[in-house]
């Protein structure tokens, strides 16, 4: 039985889709219109930078006043990504809306609508360990995180206390404790009308939405079978380790080879389908058997205690099954990341039943100015996204040990990865790769 204590219901998680997407007015922190919003970037690497560029580009309305990143370097790189026209040039062709009506984007209009919106003093340049801090109590509208997931929550957190609109990249946490900490913030985010958009991108994208609403009206029967994949090819940030490097900072510039910061392949990248899979059903599964183990990766520092492939079976609370698989292998290897969704009628593949949209990268950040101006719905997807996180992690827990995961099981799970001291040259033990039979759930 859940625990009364646990500030995560299951009541909770289980209308959390719905709740993510109630239509209610925000409260206008900075009011309607054109008003200019000020937006601040936490995690200044591929995806924040990325996410950065999304932002801007749908919104003419918006400023980057500041940034933050543990790495001077991150942060002074892309920067430099945001000022260069030809990086801006990679968006050309895409169609926004302007003055009411579609426009296709042509480089020059990305460089003059941009370039004027990268307005980061070098006052607004902050890094360290406490970067986030201080970027969070700057004089901003909007907070993008984009570090590794461990972090997530920490930062969610912090966000939300000093006010801030929240854009969040996916996933929330790389463990329940984490998670716990994450919802709770969302709690409070949602008695405050702040926006909490996630990087659970195919909640904007057309296709995904039409086909999943279509799926819901019956198109194709009572849904019997779901299946998921997501193979593809290892993240490695660094190919080898600096000698000036203490084990902290080794292990964030290698980040995607460590539990506590990504939390396994599937949770920081698999996440999307089996977040799919959770909207589509409308719940979370009720318990989960997988496995997994590294099948090429070497025992050896630069690769880390992750797995590097993994099979997961699913059991959604009316008896229906999701069959997941995700593997990160060499070049070379097969590629293959797709969905089906098995009904009584026929089949879908997620997205088959829609219509083309634009890029759902950027209609993620209208669609998060658009609530924080009261445009549109009002949007907090703090609970969903959390309960997805949720479900890749019962997964990895039940993977590592060997052993089924319920959904009661990985609610009241004690796991706690962070470390409890943060520091350039600390020590760091990481866990060695699991050894199902004998790694321990908690």
């Amino acid at each position: 039985m859940p625990d009364p204590t646990n500030p995560i219901s299951r009541r909770g998680l289980l209308t959390a889709g719905a709740a993510a997407f109630t239509i209610v007015r925000p409260h206008l922190v900075r009011g309607a219109g054109k008003e200019k919003l000020r937006a601040g970037l936490v995690g200044c690497g591929g995806r924040g930078t990325q996410a950065t560029m999304d932002l801007l580009t749908g919104n003419d309305n918006v400023e980057l006043v500041a940034m933050a990143d543990i790495f001077e370097d991150h942060l002074e790189g892309a920067l430099k990504n945001l000022r260069d026209p030809k990086y801006l040039a990679r968006h050309a062709g895409i169609t926004v809306e302007r003055d009411g009506k579609p426009k296709e984007m042509s480089a020059q209009d990305l460089v003059e609508s941009i370039q004027p919106r990268i307005m980061v003093s070098p006052d607004r340049h902050f890094t360290g360990f406490d970067a986030y801090q201080k970027l969070a109590k700057s004089d901003l509208d909007i907070v993008m995180l984009a570090t590794p997931p461990g972090y997530r929550p920490i930062h969610f957190e912090a966000a939300v206390e000093a006010g801030k609109h929240v854009f969040t990249e996916k996933p929330i946490a790389t463990d329940a404790t984490g998670a716990r900490r994450f919802l709770a913030a969302g709690r409070k985010a949602a008695e405050k009308k702040l926006t909490v958009m996630s990087g659970a991108q195919r909640h904007e994208d057309r296709p995904y939405v039409e086909t999943v609403r279509k799926i819901h009206d019956g198109a194709i029967g009572d849904i019997v079978a779901l299946q998921a994949n997501y193979l593809s090819g290892p993240v490695m940030h660094v190919q080898a380790r600096d000698a000036k490097w203490g084990d902290m900072e080794w292990e964030h510039r290698n980040w995607y080879s460590f539990l506590w910061l990504c939390g396994d392949q599937i949770v920081e990248q698999h996440f999307h389908n089996i977040d799919f899979m959770n909207w589509v059903m409308g719940t979370h599964p009720e318990r989960v058997v997988a496995s997994g183990g590294a099948a090429w990766r070497p025992r050896a520092a630069l690769y880390g205690n992750i797995f590097d492939h993994m099979s997961s079976d699913f059991v959604y609370p009316n008896g229906v099954h999701l069959s997941s698989y995700c593997r990160q292998y060499p070049n070379g290897t097969f590629r293959d990341v797709s969905d089906r969704i098995t009904g009584t009628k026929g089949r879908s593949t997620g997205l088959d039943l829609g219509t083309k949209g634009i890029s759902a990268y950027v209609q993620e950040h209208i669609d998060m100015v658009d609530s924080i101006q009261g445009r549109g719905p009002y949007v907090n997807q703090s609970e969903a996204i959390a309960e997805s996180t949720l479900t890749c992690i019962m997964a990895r827990e039940s993977a590592y040990s060997g052993q089924a995961v319920t959904w009661d099981q990985i609610m009241n799970s004690k796991q706690d990865l962070m470390p409890r001291e943060f520091g350039y040259q600390n020590t760091m033990t990481p866990t060695p790769l699991p050894v199902p039979g004998e790694y321990k759930f908690v």
